[in-house]
């Protein structure tokens, strides 16, 4: 493999320098080299401290300077204070990877950041990659390397295995770690960045998504302290066909700053988050179990195309249990075709040959029934994956011969698909189905959820994704944020249309424009500071005359006095009222992690409260901007449901592109973006966007960088 400058020499060193070494294995000193030479490390280990000769039977060394040669990499276990002069030491010496186990930096406050700074600028006069500080460090179980003092190997040793976990949190990961060991799965590498001054998260996962030998990844984030570098290294892993599932912590709103802004309130740090880690194949997840329950299944590296189920029972009920979780989540169930229920029926006339097929108890009798349901599923059904509730009777010593007997020529016959069972029993003879390549769970739910997740994966990975739009040519943006008509004016630049509408200063021009508009029309307060115009009574709907135009011109300005008498007030807009569409809204909202995104939902007042919409971050294409309107749950009401005219979806799509190409061209200045409501007309009558409100920081136009 590559990989990225000297992550090898830290993650798989043939020799280390333990800095702060010492005999006591229950201290930071100690542990790693107990545990390597326990493990039996193939590397050479150079412990460092002056006051000894030998450290756990190994040859000590006074300082760094008096090591007999340049080591790989080095663990540091000394104060803060003496970190400084022990990188540069280690710098002169030609070593090019340190994990620092001391803490004292970034995490203490403003000081330690600045020392953590200089830390890295030091390292860096040397090209030597630091991990940390303040991490828990790094085990690779390949090479019997272990450069962490984590007591999670008081309670038994990580099994060799093709997982791999990438945390931010050390103990948090070697929680995870030895879950897995408990599972009984292999988890080879463990990378923990703690601060991640230099060495991220994101240069973890890439570095498994290049590994040999590492086909699943599981990852445990807080902050995202490198945004570009972590979706290129979701991209490698996508690209590599290996699954990336992603526990990211933190998942509440954004705060009250917020309330202006419909966008904003729909945008919270974690939507985002799961948005634009989805986007990029991430699978992400809320509980350690579940990803424990992926990873296994994922590490059997069988990744079906197609995303169904079928399920096979010995009891009805627990087919229903698990049915209804496969709606849920949204794993299709499609019926066996008609001739294939037939004979099945045949074989079984009382058995239920639909989806879930119910082979019923006559299957202890008789295993060959099984094997008659699962080969039907799998050859008729086409599906992904065939699970089969088992519960005690696969468990027992006296059927698992028979089972294995039936079943396992179907693994083989199939081994692009998966086959797994729900079971309970000695776990030595559930092992055996194991060994078999059929997954065991003793959860039809969780079998359920983690099949789903393999499925997606294995269905999406090759899939056809959207080229990304040709670039914007750069934004001009004015001083400060725009009233609705000049915002309407910027974005008509950018291909959005707004109704015909016509900005007025007095009743007579708002009767002019009328008349030339056409009734009925909108009447609405021109002024940038007048967010939600209609919760003041500052918007007036369903005018049909000049004497309603002239009595609506005074109403607005009376509520705008009496309810905001501050606000600058530029005019009134006079608009054509159109009706016959379907209200949506479209938004943009300047996140500080990813940049700006894009959101879409069904519009009018209700969309906080329906929470049915989708965040994608900017710039993407018309065809992804289709598949980002088609994805929310109101899907079917564009499409037209119950009767309903479809809309113009292709021209909705449209909009929503030129929105998002618009936002990453516009720089850092533009903060939010609110388009609500947007008309979508019935197909060939195009989209229009009814209200608009654009949201800037303060700065001269074009100051900031994009």
């Amino acid at each position: 493999m590559t990989g990225l400058p000297h992550i090898d020499g830290l993650i798989a060193p043939r020799s280390v320098a333990v800095i702060g070494a010492t005999n006591d294995v229950t201290r930071i000193g100690g542990r790693p080299i107990a545990a390597m030479l326990h493990a039996g490390y193939e590397g050479r280990i150079l412990p460092v401290n002056p006051k000894r000769e030998t450290i756990q039977g190994l040859p000590c060394y006074a300082s760094v300077d008096a090591l007999p040669e340049a080591p790989e990499a080095a663990l540091i276990a000394v104060p803060a204070k003496l970190v400084p002069e022990t990188v540069e030491a280690l710098g002169r010496k030609g070593c090019m990877a340190a994990t620092l186990f001391s803490a004292g930096f970034a995490e203490t406050g403003a000081d330690g950041e600045a020392a953590q700074r200089e830390l890295v600028a030091l390292a860096g006069r040397y090209g030597m990659r630091l991990l940390g500080p303040n991490t828990l460090g790094i085990y690779n179980v390949a090479t019997g390397y272990f450069g962490t003092f984590s007591s999670s190997l008081d309670t038994g040793y990580p099994k060799l295995g093709n997982i791999g976990i990438a945390s931010q949190s050390g103990a948090f990961g070697a929680h995870l770690g030895a879950l897995a060991r408990d599972r009984g799965l292999g988890c080879s590498v463990l990378i923990t960045t703690g601060n991640e001054a230099d060495i991220t998260v994101a240069d973890a996962i890439r570095w498994m998504a290049e590994s040999d030998t590492t086909d699943v990844i599981c990852t445990y984030m807080e902050a995202v302290n490198d945004a570009p570098a972590l979706l290129a290294a979701l991209d490698a892993a996508r690209e590599a066909g290996k699954p990336v599932l992603a526990l990211k912590s933190g998942r509440s709103a954004v705060g009250a700053k917020a309330a202006a802004s419909h966008t904003a309130s729909l945008t919270g740090d974690a939507v985002v988050a799961d948005a634009v880690l989805t986007d990029h194949g991430a699978i992400m997840l809320r509980d350690p179990e579940t990803m424990m329950d992926i990873a296994y299944a994922a590490s059997k590296t069988v990744f079906p195309t197609r995303h169904s189920l079928g399920i096979i029972t010995v009891s009805g009920g627990a087919g229903i249990v698990a049915s209804d979780e496969a709606e849920r989540v949204g794993l299709p169930m499609p019926p066996m075709p008609d001739g294939a229920q037939a004979k099945l029926k045949e074989l079984l006339p009382y058995s239920s040959a639909v989806n879930p097929l119910d082979c019923t108890a006559q299957a202890l009798n008789d295993p060959s029934l099984l094997e008659s349901f699962t080969h039907a599923a799998l050859e008729d059904g086409g599906y992904g994956a065939v699970l089969c509730f088992l519960t005690y009777v696969a468990g027992s010593e006296a059927m698992a011969d028979a089972i294995l007997q039936a079943m396992g020529p179907l693994r083989r016959a199939y081994p692009d698909r998966i086959i797994a069972f729900c079971a309970l029993g000695d776990p030595e003879i559930l092992n055996r189905y194991d060994e078999a390549g059929i997954l065991i769970f003793n959860d039809p739910c969780r079998a359920v959820r983690a099949l789903d997740a393999v499925l997606r994966f294995g269905s999406e990975r090759n899939a056809e994704r959207s080229s990304p739009p040709p670039p914007s040519k750069p934004v001009s943006l004015p001083d400060a944020s725009p009233d609705e008509a000049a915002a309407k004016a910027i974005l008509a630049q950018a291909g959005i249309a707004g109704a015909p509408e016509r900005a007025v200063r007095d009743a007579g021009e708002a009767v002019n424009a009328a008349d030339e508009l056409g009734y009925p029309v909108v009447m609405k307060i021109l002024s940038p500071d007048i967010a939600h115009k209609s919760d003041i009574g500052a918007v007036r709907l369903n005018i049909s005359s000049a004497d309603e135009v002239r009595a609506a011109y005074a109403a607005i300005l009376a509520a705008v006095a009496e309810q905001m008498p501050d606000a600058s007030i530029n005019g009134i807009l006079v608009a054509k009222q159109l009706s016959g569409g379907v209200e949506c809204l479209m938004g943009i909202n300047r996140d500080p992690t990813f940049g700006p995104v894009a959101v879409f939902g069904l519009g009018g007042i209700f969309v906080e409260l329906l929470d049915d919409v989708a965040v994608k971050a900017c710039p993407f294409g018309p065809d992804a901007a289709r598949q980002m309107i088609l994805s929310i749950r109101g899907g079917a009401i564009l499409q037209g449901a119950r009767g309903r005219s479809p809309v113009d979806i292709d021209a909705l799509a449209q909009m929503l592109s030129r929105l998002s190409v618009f936002a990453a061209a516009a720089g850092k200045r533009l903060q939010s973006i609110d388009l609500n409501p947007v008309m979508a007309m019935p197909e060939g009558q195009e989209v229009y966007a009814l209200d608009a409100v654009i949201e800037l920081s303060d700065g001269r136009p074009g100051a900031d960088d994009h």
